[in-house]
């Protein structure tokens, strides 16, 4: 009972670890909440020692892993997954405080893939102690309620055409045809965290500003980055391509941001700002060579 109290202290603590229950072919997910603090979490645990959550909490929805070999330092991390016989496709991840964690940039989808169960495959590269990959082949129960209770408390839709939208955008989030004019630049909010990450949708307008900007995940929750992200959304531009003194098509398009205090960046932080820096360089000898200075 001891250990169940301290289990549960954490998930209410930080909503990423969750109660270890060993659950043999379940009806459905498991469901844990705590109206007083906004809390609801659908969780299933394997013998393996991995679970699998969705949460809502106080309106911010996570999809999340646990149990996996720890990342260390990293952001982020690579995962290839698979539903069903598909073949497993290139995913990123990002790391939580407990670094056994992987939280998703878009957790709603990932959680309406997860409601029909069955089959799940995740390799982590060079997850095994010997440095070989390792995976692990889940049967997930289906969820008929549980995680849909979890989206629709946090107002996310059970079907969602955005979900295609979303998968055909390139890793940077922006169609082949558009580049940033103006990059989004957000501020470090006023936290207790020393790192963290906010995942942004938007919809263009054809003057390159950007409308119906929503926060699809942030992590810790409670830090503010989602907030700092989306205000960040109104001063960017977006430019066309293909047709610079044109204007940019209505689309979809999503951006990230990794949040780090000085002084505790790791090596990925660095090579990440170096990257985005001569991106940078790169937006602006294009939009000079288009404005013909």
């Amino acid at each position: 009972m001891a250990f169940m109290k301290r289990f549960l202290a954490v998930l209410l603590a930080c909503a990423v670890a969750l109660p270890a229950l060993a659950q043999d072919a379940p009806a459905d997910w498991d469901i844990f909440q705590d109206p007083g603090k906004k809390l609801l979490v659908a969780y299933t645990r394997f013998d393996n020692g991995v679970s699998l959550a969705t949460r809502c909490a106080d309106g911010g929805f996570e999809a999340l892993i646990s149990g996996l070999p720890p990342a260390g330092s990293a952001a982020s991390r690579p995962l290839r997954i698979a539903f069903g016989d598909a073949n497993l496709a290139e995913t990123r991840w990002n790391v939580a405080i407990d670094d056994t964690v992987a939280v998703a940039d878009l957790p709603a989808p990932f959680a309406r893939e997860l409601r029909a169960g069955g089959r799940l495959r995740i390799v982590v590269p060079n997850g095994a102690q010997d440095g070989r990959n390792l995976m692990y082949d889940l049967e997930l129960p289906a969820s008929s309620a549980s995680i849909d209770q979890t989206l629709s408390t946090c107002g996310r839709p059970l079907v969602d055409p955005r979900d295609a939208e979303l998968e055909a955008l390139p890793e940077d989030g922006l169609p082949t045809n558009l580049k940033w004019g103006v990059r989004p630049e957000p501020r470090f909010p006023e936290t207790r965290y020393a790192r963290g990450f906010a995942v942004i949708t938007c919809v263009t307008n054809p003057s390159g500003s950007l409308r119906d900007c929503a926060i699809e995940s942030e992590h810790p929750r409670d830090g503010g980055f989602g907030a700092s992200t989306l205000a960040s959304a109104r001063r960017a531009r977006l430019r066309n391509v293909a047709d610079p003194e044109g204007p940019v098509p209505t689309t979809r398009v999503l951006y990230r941001t990794q949040f780090v205090v000085s002084g505790y960046q790791t090596r990925e932080d660095e090579e990440r700002r170096r990257e985005t820096r001569r991106l940078e360089r790169e937006e602006r000898a294009a939009a000079r060579r288009a404005s013909g200075e």
